[in-house]
C-alpha cells in the first residue's frame, strides 16, 4: 500500500512507522523545514518538506498513486482542505483526517472528502481496518492477509520493564520492536537502550497477543 501522510507531528510521525514496519509505502510531509530536518534518519519513510495545502506539493508527494492520504496537522482547515484536494483532484482512494477541535467533527465527512474522522484523542489508530480504544496496549494495525499486528504498548512508573534494557526483555516469539517513541520522538531502538516511564513501543507480531505482549512489559 502506498500512504501519503500530512503533518509530522507526534500522531503522523506515529502513524508513518506503524505502516512502514507493516511494509508500505510511505511518504511523510511537513510545512516546517527543521522538522522534517528532525526527522532524518529517524523514521524508514520518505520526509517532504511543504505546505500539503497546495496541489502542486501534494502531486509532488505522491498523491496522484497514494492508495491512502492520512491528513494529521494540528489546523482542522487545513486537514480540510488537504482532504478535499485528496479526493477531489487527486481521486486518492481513502481519506482519513484528523479532528483537532470536537466542534469541527461535523464537517469531516464526504462532503469534505473525509472517508474516516480521527479524534485527537485517539492515541493511534488503525487507518486500515478499524480505529482501536486507548488502552495501555491496544492492536494498532491488523493485516490479516499477512498475519501481522502492530501492537503499541506505554511504560508506566509501575512496568516491570521500566529501567531495564531492551535486551533483557524476553518478547514472544515472532515479535520485533519496530519504534521506541520518546518525548514524541520515533528512535530506532537498541539493544542497549534503558526504557523508561513515558516511552511507548510498536511491536511487530506475527503470533503474539495483545496480552502476551502486555506481559513482557508490565
Amino acid at each position: 500500500m502506498k500512504a501519503l501522510i500530512t503533518g509530522g507531528g507526534r500522531l503522523g510521525t506515529q502513524i508513518a512507522q506503524v505502516l512502514a514496519a507493516a511494509r508500505n509505502d510511505v511518504t511523510l510531509v511537513d510545512i516546517d523545514d527543521d522538522r522534517i530536518a528532525e526527522l532524518e534518519g529517524h523514521l524508514p519513510v520518505r520526509l517532504v518538506a511543504g505546505d500539503a495545502c497546495e496541489p502542486s506539493l501534494l502531486e509532488h508527494a505522491g498523491a496522484r498513486t497514494a492508495d491512502l492520504l492520512i491528513a494529521t496537522t494540528g489546523n482542522d482547515e487545513d486537514n480540510l482542505v488537504i482532504s478535499l484536494l485528496a479526493k477531489r483532484q487527486f481521486v486518492v482512494p481513502r481519506v482519513a483526517a484528523r479532528v483537532n477541535d470536537a466542534e469541527n467533527t461535523w464537517l469531516f465527512d464526504q462532503r469534505w472528502g473525509v472517508d474516516t474522522a480521527v479524534p485527537a484523542a485517539t492515541p493511534l489508530i488503525s487507518l486500515i481496518e478499524e480505529a482501536t480504544g486507548a488502552t495501555d496496549t491496544v492492536a494498532l494495525l491488523r493485516l490479516s492477509k499477512a498475519g501481522v499486528d502492530v501492537i503499541e504498548t506505554a511504560i508506566t512508573p509501575q512496568s516491570r520493564a521500566a529501567g531495564h534494557r531492551l535486551a533483557e526483555i524476553t518478547l514472544p516469539e515472532g515479535s520485533v520492536i519496530a519504534t521506541v517513541i520518546r518525548e514524541g520522538r520515533p528512535t530506532v531502538p537498541t539493544p542497549e537502550m534503558r526504557l523508561r516511564p513515558g516511552d511507548e513501543l510498536l511491536v511487530v507480531s506475527h503470533a503474539a497477543t495483545e496480552q502476551e505482549i502486555r506481559v513482557a512489559f508490565q
